[in-house]
């Protein structure tokens, strides 16, 4: 089935969690749209867990932050669950569940650009189930989630996405940035030097969004 085609030129959006976050994603180089040449970013700090995503992102969506067909991306920080994971590795959600195991996905269908662009910065890239939680995750509970098929889990990407795309048909995508590991737990971010490292690489990857949002405009096929 043909897609419809999108609109001229929709603002991008991109939600995230924390204002650490928030400072990473607009202090990024913005590239075009620094020039003025690239789509409107238009930045929510949703807040931290599932209701608080679910919440702002409807309540931003209704308040005609962007359009109907406006891609969503989630970003910020996540905690890896596989083994050799570290601290600055990239997570590319192939699809995205809330924490409840009988929940449906909500699946990326347009991640490709994004995996391509991410890969040729030299970043590590994973990618596959990103699961919900409202909690923080770790020890025993995260390796029975990546036993269950997810590669990372954080607290906002599966509302956000869920929201987004209930919404209206526009594309959505989940790209995270490991802040702890199994082997690399973090206490507190900013004191420690994954943290840091994890920061660094988060701020990098905006230009990485305005190039997946040209490849969206482009003739669908």
């Amino acid at each position: 089935m043909p897609r419809p085609p999108a609109d001229p030129d929709p603002p991008l959006l991109v939600a995230c969690a924390l204002g650490i976050e928030r400072f990473a994603l607009r202090g990024g180089d913005r590239g075009g749209a620094a020039r003025g040449d690239g789509p409107q970013l238009v930045t929510l700090r949703t807040g931290m867990g599932p209701q608080a995503a679910e919440r702002t992102l409807t309540h931003a969506l209704r308040a005609g932050a962007v359009t109907e067909r406006s891609p969503v991306v989630a970003s910020g920080f996540c905690a890896g669950l596989a083994p050799g994971m570290r601290p600055g590795d990239v997570v590319v959600a192939e699809a995205t569940r809330d924490q409840h195991a009988d929940a449906p996905e909500t699946l990326c269908h347009d991640n490709g650009p994004l995996l391509r662009a991410l890969r040729k910065r030299g970043l590590t890239v994973h990618t596959g189930l990103l699961r919900g939680s409202d909690h923080v995750v770790r020890g025993a509970e995260r390796a029975a989630l990546h036993a269950a098929g997810a590669v990372a889990v954080d607290m906002e990407s599966a509302a956000t996405l869920r929201v987004a795309r209930n919404a209206g048909i526009r594309p959505v995508a989940a790209v995270r940035v490991v802040v702890d590991a199994p082997e690399h737990e973090l206490v507190r971010i900013g004191t420690v030097r994954g943290g840091i490292s994890a920061f660094r690489v988060l701020r990098s990857v905006l230009p990485v969004f305005y190039e997946w949002h040209r490849s969206l405009l482009l003739p669908w096929r």
